[in-house]
């Protein structure tokens, strides 16, 4: 049986990100921000025809606001900069400066594989399920997959403002998209 060992990280084009939305009375008024994590490495362990084990790590400071729907004005500079600092000092990034997924089971799923494992997150670590679908394109696999995450799982509490009358959705979207170029 041969094995293999993919490395994948956002160098090769991949990108990690988060979605968020907003609720309460003054929603109108904040943006729904899509958040980069721009310094990340997922590892894939191949055994046979089949990834048997992945992991993967992301440095919490390397967020970045890439762009931003909603709000009464558009998500230009300043503002990113601050919404970026408020995902960090949310995240409290630098007690935990790092998220870690290590899984535990591979299966088989309907368009690629389902990946049970630990997520490490603000220093709490719970059991997760992401269903990820690989696609063979000839040349290169292309992997990508989303996933929802309830930060209160995780002891985060969403950032608001204006006491509550505006604040993120506690469950965010996290996606993941790389592609692996065959040897």
């Amino acid at each position: 049986m041969t094995t293999e060992t993919w490395t994948l990280d956002a160098s090769a084009g991949g990108q990690l990100a988060v979605r968020t939305d907003v609720t309460g009375r003054a929603s109108k008024m904040g943006h729904r921000l899509t958040i980069a994590v721009t310094s990340w490495t997922a590892t894939v362990e191949w055994s046979g025809d089949a990834p048997a084990a992945v992991s993967l790590t992301a440095e919490v400071g390397s967020l970045e606001v890439i762009h931003g729907e909603g709000g009464l004005t558009p998500l230009i500079g300043p503002e990113k900069i601050v919404a970026k600092a408020n995902a960090l000092k949310t995240f409290d990034a630098d007690r935990y400066p790092t998220i870690r997924f290590q899984s535990s089971e591979v299966t088989s799923a309907d368009s690629g594989f389902r990946l049970v494992g630990t997520a490490e997150i603000h220093g709490v670590s719970r059991e997760i399920a992401v269903d990820v679908t690989a696609t063979d394109l000839g040349d290169r696999w292309h992997i990508e997959s989303e996933t929802t995450v309830r930060q209160s799982d995780y002891k985060i509490t969403p950032y608001s403002q204006m006491f509550g009358a505006m604040k993120v959705v506690d469950e965010v979207i996290v996606t993941f998209d790389a592609e692996y170029r065959k040897p």
